[in-house]
């Protein structure tokens, strides 16, 4: 079965059709940070369907790692026990976690490169790992902005980790989760476009549709107490991410707020945050327009300025409109 697949009965999502055959898939945080986290219930639900399932992520830590803890250049094995930053290192915090509840500890831990060498590092922990199918988890919708919106949010480690695996032509099955739909109005992205992507995607047969992650389920019950250990873990540094998608799990809504990061801000925590929205990468890759021009990249540097470069050059970008309900 192909990631665009698709299922004929409401009683399973597209999502889960798409991976029925896959059986060692990674999920892989494909912004940095605590994006990782928004792959838990999916992780856990693909876990109970007998999926050998592996985490990671790419990191914003680059240094402290034990010679052992490399696999490859670019890619390392987190455990519990790594050393590394001495509070913010989320991937070591999601090991830890994962620990305590019994669930397999090691969380894969890529570096913030260019392209090519973020590549071979992904062919490089596929190899290890045996791996069939690939899901890459956003925090936020900037993952699903195309170019041309009014605003893409914080798109350069988005657009990384998309770009390099839609070069992994060998992997048949390569997924985009976004979790966290509205966060990034923050950052300048205007959701009703972030709504007119989906409906291209859609038409293209590229679009698996979305579904909420229940807080009486037994994953949104774990998910909830991931994020509640990283908070307790991580006080100077919560994600904000994720808190919000946890606050929206747990029926808050308006503008609450559950860090002093966020205190001269106005959110807008709904339900609509505890939603996975589900497209494949070779779809998602199709209607990209700067994503080509990231091949070949060494640095991280270079991703930035290619998309700056876009950005300046652009007649005209897509005029923003608010919600008309």
């Amino acid at each position: 079965m192909t990631a665009s697949a698709t299922t004929t009965s409401l009683r399973e999502l597209p999502l889960f059709a798409a991976l029925a055959d896959s059986r060692r898939v990674l999920i892989a945080g494909a912004g940095g940070g605590f994006d990782v986290f928004g792959g838990v219930p999916l992780a856990m639900a693909l876990r109970e369907r007998g999926a050998e399932v592996f985490l990671g992520s790419l990191t914003f830590v680059s240094s402290g790692f034990s010679l052992d803890a490399w696999l490859a250049p670019d890619v390392a094995a987190i455990t519990p026990a790594s050393g590394g930053f001495a509070e913010y290192f989320p991937e070591r915090t999601l090991a830890r976690w994962l620990k305590t509840v019994g669930e397999p500890s090691t969380v894969y831990s890529f570096q913030r490169t260019g392209v090519e060498p973020l590549r071979e590092a992904y062919r490089a922990l596929i190899a290890h790992l045996g791996i069939d199918a690939i899901v890459l988890v956003d925090g936020g919708t900037d993952i699903l902005m195309r170019g041309d919106e009014a605003g893409l949010g914080t798109p350069e480690e988005d657009m990384l980790s998309l770009a390099t695996v839609a070069g992994l032509d060998e992997i048949s099955v390569r997924l985009v989760v976004s979790i966290g739909f509205g966060i990034d109005s923050y950052h300048g992205v205007n959701h009703v476009q972030v709504l007119e992507n989906l409906a291209d995607l859609d038409a293209d047969g590229a679009y698996l549709g979305a579904f909420s992650i229940p807080r009486a389920s037994r994953e949104g019950s774990l998910y909830l107490d991931a994020v509640a250990y990283a908070q307790e873990n991580t006080p100077s540094r919560p994600s904000i991410v994720q808190g919000q998608i946890a606050s929206a799990m747990l029926g808050v809504s308006g503008n609450v707020h559950f860090t002093q990061r966020t205190q001269n801000s106005v959110l807008f925590v709904n339900p609509l945050m505890a939603m996975y929205f589900t497209v494949t990468v070779e779809g998602l890759a199709a209607r990209h327009l700067y994503l080509p021009m990231l091949e070949g990249t060494q640095t991280f540097r270079q991703i930035a300025t290619i998309i700056g470069t876009f950005r300046d050059g652009l007649p005209e970008r897509r005029i923003p409109r608010q919600f008309p309900h």
